[in-house]
This record gives structure tokens, C-alpha cells and sequence, in this order.
């Protein structure tokens, strides 16, 4: 297991600390949070990003919330707090385990009376924190039995340890099959516009010594058809209750390419990514960001200044493009609304 990658997220001297992933590879930086608003910019900033682990923060985030309301009103604390949750709520609109997180926080809140909740909810984010990591392990362990021996796979976007409480949902996958000597090669593409393959995907496999081989976004349909490739694994941030999945932007792309291939496509990601609310892909709203973000790299610009932009951080695969979605409680082949609602009922 990735020891810095690992650390992305902890608990430490009564304060948040997040390894800053805009600073990656080439520094490992940490920031600390010590009130709310803090945490809020980290996951709007992206200094931590990936569905489960925003997650994760959004929860350590509903106790310094907490703290701080308490101190401010031991009586009321409980109405001041509701501005922090809706804050965070907003931060990234797409990760549905953002949403869940807060909604697990806030049934843990309804429990506490009069005594500081600090304690109780600490517990709390902390057991989200433990159970995502065991989920991603369990998951990793269901999706490296779907994959053969000496098969190449391809992975997007950054599902690692980084993007969850540790270890991984699509990574996962990856470093249980390595672990099982099942891979032959491992491609990662760099995934524009903010290069998690190439700064993040590529870091996280290389500290636990896993060969990685990067490749430009461009030249995935090509690996497809000269390279053998078998699969492509990825995450997801949010999937609705018919299989359809939100996930990084060009991951539509890689599904019509791998189907198009024959190559099989796998969706890695715990059930608190499922949002069985909504009916397909066509209700998650999709994230927006700035069009700096395309035209420029930090502050080299790159692109004309009067070119429109359009940058949706996120994209819908359709189920049907969809080999196999990975869970913790199990694999759901082929998925559609009557097995998605069976893997959440079991």
C-alpha cells in the first residue's frame, strides 16, 4: 500500500490534514484545516478530489463545523451548523458521496443532545474514513477476479488511494490483480485538463513499485487495438439506479472505443457512489469549471484568450457500454435498474 498516498487524508493534532494533490508529483506538500471554510476551499480548489475521498473530508469537515458552532452556542449549536453543511454540500455538485457523507453526519447529529458533539461525530467521520478503506479493498479483491492472467489493462483518471480513504477503487482493482501476478501492463492516460493520470495515477503505482505506462488521451483507441489491452478499469463519482455512471470527462469516450475494441469495462466503486434517486445519467448535474483550466497549465498560458471554452469536468457512460460495475457487496454484469436495485437490497 502507497505509504504517502495513504496519509492524503488524516486526522492529526485536532485538525484536518490533506496532502495537496495540485502539487503533485513533483512535491509533497500537506495543509492543515482548522475550521470549516477551510475545508470547503480544499475541496472546491481541489487540493483533495475523487468521489469517495471528498467524501471522507466532507466528514472530518462536519466536525470542525461542529466545534466551531458549539463554541459560538453550546445551546444552538445545532441550527448554526446547518450554513457549514449546505457549504459543504456545494462544494462539488457531481460526487454523490459528498451528499451521502453529510447525510450519515447528519444522522449522527440528531443523536447528540446537550454534550459537545466533537467526540461523536470525530468517531463517526473516522468509521466512514476506516469503512471506505475496507470497502475499497473488498472491491479490489471482487474486480481482480474478473481479470485473467497476463492481461493489459488501461485505467483513467485517478481512482487510487489519492481519490478515496486509501487503497482504491479502480487502483484497487489494479494493485490486487498485480498483487495476484495477473498483469502484464499497466497503461495510464494523462487525463486533461488536470493530468490526474500523469501526475497522479503514475505517483501513486510507482510508490508501491507497480510498472506504469503513460499515454496521451489521444492515443487510447490506438492501445486498444495494437496492445492486446483487455480491460479498461476506472471509478466512478456518481452512479445512477439503471447503471449509468458519472465519472472523469473522456470517460465516455473510452467506453465507445472499448466497445468498438472488444475490450471489457469496468466500473470500480463502493455503493455509497450508487444514487438509486435517481432514475439514469441524464438527472446527475455535471460540474463546470473554469476555462483557465483549459488554457492554460498554473500560469503558462496556452491557448488565445478570445477562444470560447467549454469544460465539463464530468461525462455519462450508459450502462450498456458497461462490462461489469465492482462493489464491495459484490459484481453487477451487464448492469441495469432490476440488478442494480438486487446488489443494494443484499
Amino acid at each position: 500500500m502507497s505509504s504517502l498516498a495513504d496519509q492524503a487524508i488524516a486526522w492529526q493534532n485536532n485538525h484536518l490534514v490533506l496532502l495537496d494533490q495540485r502539487k503533485l508529483p513533483n512535491q509533497v506538500q500537506f495543509i492543515e484545516c482548522a475550521v470549516v471554510q477551510e475545508v470547503v476551499t480544499a475541496i472546491t480548489d481541489m487540493v483533495v478530489r475523487g468521489a469517495p475521498a471528498i467524501g471522507v473530508t466532507a466528514a472530518y469537515g462536519v466536525v470542525l463545523a461542529a466545534r466551531e458552532a458549539y463554541k459560538q452556542s453550546p445551546d444552538a449549536w445545532k441550527e448554526r451548523i446547518e450554513g457549514d453543511l449546505l457549504a459543504l454540500y456545494q462544494a462539488r455538485p457531481t460526487a454523490v458521496n459528498l451528499k451521502w457523507a453529510i447525510a450519515c453526519m447528519r444522522d449522527v447529529i440528531a443523536t447528540i443532545q446537550t454534550e459537545d458533539p466533537e467526540a461523536v461525530l470525530l468517531q463517526a467521520a473516522q468509521k466512514i474514513h476506516h469503512e471506505d478503506v475496507q470497502s475499497n479493498k473488498a472491491l479490489g479483491q471482487y474486480g481482480a477476479e474478473l481479470i485473467q492472467s497476463n492481461s493489459n489493462v488501461l485505467t483513467h483518471c485517478n481512482a487510487g488511494a489519492l481519490a478515496t480513504g486509501g487503497y482504491g477503487t479502480a487502483l484497487g482493482v489494479i494493485r490486487s490483480a498485480y498483487a495476484q501476478n495477473k498483469l502484464n501492463k499497466i497503461y495510464a492516460d494523462e487525463t486533461r485538463p488536470w493530468f490526474q493520470g500523469t501526475r497522479l495515477t503514475a505517483w501513486e503505482l510507482l510508490q508501491d513499485n507497480i510498472p506504469v505506462t503513460l499515454i496521451c488521451d489521444s492515443a487510447a483507441a490506438t492501445v486498444m487495438r495494437q496492445k492486446n489491452l483487455t480491460w479498461v478499469i476506472v471509478g466512478a463519482d456518481r452512479i445512477a439506479s439503471n447503471g449509468d455512471v458519472a465519472n472523469k470527462i473522456g470517460t465516455y469516450s473510452l467506453a465507445v472505443m472499448a466497445k468498438q475494441h472488444g475490450v471489457k469495462f469496468m466500473v470500480a466503486a463502493p455503493t455509497s457512489t450508487i444514487d438509486m434517486e435517481i432514475i439514469n445519467g441524464d438527472e446527475i448535474e455535471i460540474e463546470e469549471r473554469a476555462h483557465s483550466e483549459i488554457t492554460h497549465y498554473k500560469e503558462h498560458a496556452f491557448g488565445p484568450d478570445k477562444a470560447q471554452v467549454w469544460n465539463p469536468v464530468f461525462d455519462i457512460t450508459p450502462a450498456e457500454f458497461v462490462t461489469a460495475i465492482v462493489t464491495e457487496k459484490g459484481v453487477v454484469e451487464a448492469p441495469n435498474r432490476g440488478r442494480m436495485t438486487a446488489l443494494m437490497k443484499a
